[in-house]
């Protein structure tokens, strides 16, 4: 009988995510698939696990390491912004100029059906910045204000979507086709109100719970990209010029409270103050794997400057109502 191999360390530090060393594992696959079960109790303990040593080197090894770390990879639905695609559920990391912040968001937190798991290969890490940033759901929530929280939990959050050709994801990049039957189909079986304009332009509208429980441990955590997909997020002059051009209601995503009521500009600052106090960085290294709990934990990208390749995979599906929401999912 073969002897299994020792777990390895695992170190912990304040100020990055715990980090697992692989040095020396000359097959990335076989590594993964030997200290799979120390690598998922990690990321259930922590909320992420950064590993370092792979020598991930092209979208295969990262795709064939994704798939032992994981059960099963799910397609991007509905994504706000491009990404490439490298087949068997492997993408590019989401195509956001790389002069600009990423906001913390939760990857897909405004869908009924989201991964529960987010992997990360970095085959080429920037010259400078492009460090990914990740912070604690629950600890998050407790440092709000207890007024907003209640509202959110009370009201939920509201997402609206304009899709053009120019700017953002296209629907067919959003929902897999441009058929307006099979768009339309999505949206009703999703929960989400669609509108098709006279200009051939798709406007959603999307309800979603702000404060979700987790589904291992039932733990209340900030869960949403109110912060992310807001029109205070985008730069003044991007923000004027995109008003201008498509009118108020034309902005390719912005947030509401449940009720419509629109966020004011000083609220999303509050909640990225927050974020950024509770917010360790991973700075990448050529080869580098980093696991992340999707609910437990939210994530955001520094800029940067010079090539940046990351990869990433979407896994182990969970629905939202699996998450104890706390308002009814539907459209308002």
């Amino acid at each position: 009988m073969p002897l299994s191999s020792p777990s390895p360390d695992i170190q912990l530090s304040p100020d990055s995510p715990p980090l697992l060393a692989a040095d020396g594992a000359g097959d990335p696959e076989g590594w993964t698939a030997r200290h799979r079960d120390t690598l998922r109790a990690a990321v259930a303990a922590h909320g992420a696990l950064l590993v370092r040593g792979l020598a991930l080197a092209d979208p295969g090894a990262a795709a064939a390491v994704f798939r032992c770390c994981a059960d099963a990879l799910m397609p991007d639905r509905e994504p706000f912004a491009p990404r490439r695609t490298y087949g068997n559920g492997v993408y590019s990391a989401t195509k956001w100029p790389p002069n600009q912040q990423m906001c913390m968001h939760h990857e897909v937190s405004y869908a009924l059906e989201f991964p529960g798991l987010m992997l990360f290969a970095c085959l080429e890490a920037p010259a400078s910045g492009g460090a990914t940033g990740l912070a604690d759901a629950g600890a998050v929530l407790d440092a709000l204000p207890a007024g907003l929280t209640k509202r959110f939990e009370q009201e939920g959050w509201l997402l609206t979507r304009a899709y053009h050709e120019e700017i953002g994801a296209s629907v067919a990049e959003a929902f897999g086709t441009d058929d307006r039957a099979a768009v339309t189909a999505y949206c009703r079986a999703h929960a989400i109100d669609c509108a098709w304009r006279g200009d051939g332009s798709l406007h959603t509208r999307q309800h979603r719970s702000a404060v979700v429980g987790h589904p291992v441990d039932g733990r209340r955590v900030w869960f949403n990209q109110i912060a992310f997909l807001s029109e205070w997020t985008m730069e003044p002059e991007v923000r004027a010029y995109l008003t201008e051009e498509y009118g108020p209601d034309g902005l390719p995503f912005n947030t509401r409270y449940g009720n419509g009521d629109p966020i004011d500009e000083d609220v999303v600052r509050l909640l990225n103050e927050v974020y950024e106090q509770h917010t360790v960085r991973t700075r990448w290294a050529a080869g580098d794997l980093l696991l992340v709990d999707n609910v437990r934990t939210a994530h955001s990208r520094d800029p940067f400057d010079g090539p940046r390749e990351v990869l990433a995979a979407l896994a182990e599906p969970v629905r939202l109502a699996d998450c104890a929401p706390t308002i009814e999912v539907g459209a308002v």
